[in-house]
């Protein structure tokens, strides 16, 4: 009774403080921006800048989205037909968008066209936030009355745990985990049949949909918290908060009002309060290595800085010495700040700083993480990704660490022959002829063995895994990296971690990879587009491979196996198998060779059928010097096999038909053309040369567009992958020609990707780095946690100007999602930046 008493009282108070808070400031005026959104200092509102996908429809960054002091808290601004809309659920079409500066307004024309249901959102700034409109062409469908409502989803890691205030009478705390009722809502009849792998999700899961958890007029989001709190009044129909995490491990809080029957204008009007705190500025980020920086390289560290933001004209470099204390060791200047999409930066240069330690930088109060100066800080950064990441990802196996089981064998059931003609979430699809001799739905044999899980799903994906072997057997004929600390037993489908068996890791891998491939090859006559699960459902899976299908799965369905083929494809096979030959040689010299003749037959069929939309050289990428990738299949697959068969022709001939000449041409691939070099006339090294010292000067002018000195991440997927990319092309390029590119450009992007990039300055490899990011999307994912050593994609731009990776939550795929071929270019970036590294140490070792 006493314990009762005391929640009772605490609850009591609690409910008198939130009715004492201080209202959010009516000076707040928000004014619409050159680049089309509604802002003030510490708020953003955007309407439709960021649209929804057309492939992977509801990515959690489309529609009015809200940013609060430095924070991306809402989004997702938009009517939609469900409480809590899962990804593939039926999204609006935009029309158009507008942005009226004269009256601080901003409006967007939308439509359900399935429903024939046109309306157009109206944000406009009024005292203290926004005034939201939804207005309708016509009255409400009848299909829609009591379902279509306004949404507005709320980031769950900024508001779990935080209060929140129902009409100032009511109060509670969002759930960490999701707690509310559910109910059944099965579609009506008359209603536009959804696509075909929606629709039977939804009648697996038996149409559920989650019951409110607070209703109202008013509600205060965070009101325990100054910086997140915001206050939500409806003037038209009550507010309801929904946990969307019910019916997704990936949802957001929702809150939404229904649009009522018959009306028009003015059908759903909300005002929206962020509790402004002014004056505010975003505090100094001061982006850095967290692997630490090599003794005798260029150590820099980008500030990022709010342009209202008074910056200090210097910062420190502190050393911690074993008694706790830190110890200034360096002062310097910091660069005049440059701006660059919202933000100012500055750059510190403290490369005076040589002495072997651990150190901080310290600027405007603040003080980063602990990270160390050494000659061997990029040495200690991949083997986690090998042995840790891409051990976990591996399929068809069961993979143990200590007492930890990653996952029993899984996915021993596959496959079965998906059908013609089907188009499926992904980007999957058959077109009319399914390239098999196998029946649709009959089971293939022999394709249980071998490959890896694509990503934070259990896709085994093509590209993904050819991008893999090829990258790893570059990193051990480049490299010779002999580590060992796996324990690969193919025959027994088993994986031991920290367990030496006497073969290289890298070598281990590439075989798990080859096997897929050739296994493909045998069961169909080619590789193909990948094997993937026909059900959402099962697609949707998070948890232990092996229960996904098979005996430990209630899942009656084996995988599909996608069976069309391209010359692109074959092409690309070619490519990785003719590397992982090499690799492969003298530790199983029978299956060298199996993947070296495949590797040939492969090139063969390629050139008996080309693509007909097949577009010849490198420039498949999007442009500029964004892309720094291994370069277009053909290409890839002459360079390889021209390498692997010492020059043999045709490949040698195609390697000098395709042979780079403009810089754009050495960005995307061209730059692998000094790995043929030996097979080449001396002349080729000449013209080589001529277009590399045309290449750097427009590469060095691209990339000081940027503060960080790497290609920028301006898609709709972080660009890690690209980055490490771009290391791995100027290693190879410098190696060749030292004269013309020097070691920096490696070493930056092994930076930037150990820690020094936009928005934080986390690691993007899991693990790895003092800090890191430790919430992630890979297939433990539901336990908001990591996978050691996985490489995320990074930051991306909310349009039109923020820059975000948000390291407390790991369920933005564009953000946040491990890959296999990610991961093994950052095994191939760090080992050149450590070669770089010893290579110079090297040359200063005195000669015996």
């Amino acid at each position: 009774m006493r314990t009762r008493s005391r929640i009772a009282l605490a609850m009591a108070l609690l409910l008198g403080s939130l009715q004492c808070l201080a209202a959010p400031d009516p000076g707040l005026t928000l004014k619409v921006t050159d680049s089309g959104y509604l802002d003030a200092p510490g708020v953003s509102v955007m309407l439709y800048d960021d649209n929804y996908s057309p492939i992977f429809f509801d990515q959690k960054d489309a529609a009015m989205q809200i940013i609060l002091h430095g924070h991306r808290i809402a989004t997702n601004g938009s009517v939609r037909l469900l409480p809590t809309p899962e990804q593939w659920d039926a999204i609006p079409h935009l029309i158009s968008r507008q942005a009226d500066k004269a009256h601080e307004r901003l409006t967007a024309f939308v439509s359900y066209p399935a429903f024939h249901f046109y309306y157009h959102v109206v944000v406009a700034a009024e005292p203290g936030g926004v005034r939201v409109s939804m207005n309708l062409e016509k009255p409400l469908p009848q299909a829609l009355i009591g379902r279509a409502g306004f949404n507005l989803e709320l980031l769950p890691s900024i508001y779990m745990d935080k209060a929140y205030a129902v009409d100032g009478k009511a109060f509670g705390v969002f759930p960490r985990s999701p707690e509310a009722e559910m109910t059944v809502a099965p579609p009506r009849p008359g209603d536009p049949r959804s696509l075909g792998y929606v629709q039977q999700w939804h009648e697996a899961k038996g149409y559920t949909q989650p019951l409110p958890f607070a209703t109202g007029k008013s509600i205060t989001m965070a009101a325990d918290d100054p910086l997140n709190r915001i206050s939500v009044t409806s003037d038209t129909g009550p507010l309801l908060l929904f946990d969307g995490r019910n019916e997704a491990q990936n949802g957001w809080y929702v809150l939404r009002t229904l649009i009522p029957a018959g009306k028009t204008q003015g059908a759903v009007v909300w005002h929206i309060r962020p509790d402004y705190i002014p004056n505010w500025t975003r505090p100094p980020m001061i982006a850095h290595s967290q692997a630490g920086y090599a003794a005798d390289f260029p150590k820099v560290a980008v500030i990022e800085l709010d342009r209202r933001y008074e910056a200090p004209r210097t910062a420190a470099v502190l050393r911690l010495s074993d008694d706790g204390n830190y110890r200034k060791v360096f002062e310097g200047p910091v660069s005049t700040p440059k701006p660059w999409l919202r933000y100012d930066y500055a750059k510190f240069d403290f490369s005076a700083v040589k002495e072997p330690g651990l150190y901080v930088i310290e600027y405007a109060g603040r003080r980063t993480d602990v990270f160390p100066i050494a000659q061997d800080v990029y040495g200690k950064t991949w083997q986690t990704t090998l042995d840790g990441f891409l051990a976990v990802q591996m399929d068809h196996v069961s993979v143990r660490d200590a007492y930890r089981v990653w996952h029993g064998i899984a996915h021993m059931t596959d496959a079965l022959q998906a059908p013609p003609n089907i188009t499926h979430f992904d980007g999957y699809w058959m077109g009319p002829n399914t390239e098999s001799p196998y029946q649709p739905g009959q089971h293939i044999p022999g394709l249980n063995v071998g490959g890896w899980f694509d990503a934070g799903d259990f896709d085994n994906d093509a590209f993904g895994q050819y991008g893999t072997i090829q990258n790893l057997a570059l990193t051990y004929e480049t490299f010779h990296t002999k580590w060992d600390e796996l324990a690969v037993n193919e025959k027994a489908r088993s994986v031991e971690m920290h367990g030496p068996d006497g073969i290289p890791d890298v070598v281990e891998q590439v075989e798990h990879g080859v096997l897929q491939t050739l296994a493909q090859i045998r069961a169909v006559g080619h590789p193909f587009t990948g094997i993937q699960s026909p059900a959402l459902r099962w697609y949707t899976f998070i948890g232990d491979g092996a229960s996904q299908t098979g005996a430990y799965s209630n899942n009656p369905d084996p995988r599909w196996a996608w069976t069309m083929t391209s010359a692109r494809m074959e092409y690309a096979a070619a490519a990785s198998l003719a590397a992982a030959s090499r690799t492969l040689k003298g530790w199983n010299d029978p299956l060298s060779k199996q993947c070296l003749d495949a590797a040939i037959e492969l090139w063969k069929d390629a050139e008996a059928h080309p693509d007909h939309d097949h577009r010849p050289g490198y420039l498949e990428g999007e442009g500029g010097y964004r892309e720094f990738g291994l370069g277009s299949p053909e290409w890839s697959a002459a360079v390889e096999l021209t390498i692997a068969t010492r020059g043999a022709e045709p490949y040698k001939s195609r390697v000098e038909k395709m042979f780079p000449a403009t810089p754009q041409q050495i960005a995307f691939g061209g730059w692998s053309a000094v790995r043929a070099l030996p097979y080449l006339a001396p002349d080729y090294r000449t013209r080589l040369e001529a277009a590399v010292d045309a290449f750097v000067p427009q590469l060095n002018h691209y990339m000081a567009a940027t503060p960080f000195g790497v290609p920028p991440s301006l898609g709709a997927w972080g660009g890690s992958a690209q980055v490490a990319e771009f290391g791995v092309a100027m290693y190879f390029l410098h190696e060749a020609f030292p004269d013309a590119v020097g070691p920096e450009y490696t070493l930056r992007a092994a930076n930037y990707l150990l820690g020094t990039h936009p928005d934080s300055s986390v690691s993007y490899i899991s693990g790895i780095g003092t800090a890191s990011k430790l919430q992630a999307y890979g297939n433990n994912r539901a336990d908001n946690t990591f996978v050691p050593g996985g490489m995320v994609p990074g930051y991306v731009v909310i349009k039109p100007d923020f820059p975000e990776c948000i390291t407390s939550f790991g369920f933005l795929w564009f953000e946040d999602e491990y890959t296999v071929d990610a991961a093994a270019t950052w095994v191939l970036e760090a080992n050149a930046a450590d070669a770089i590294v010893r290579e110079k140490a090297q040359s200063r070792s005195p000669r015996t």
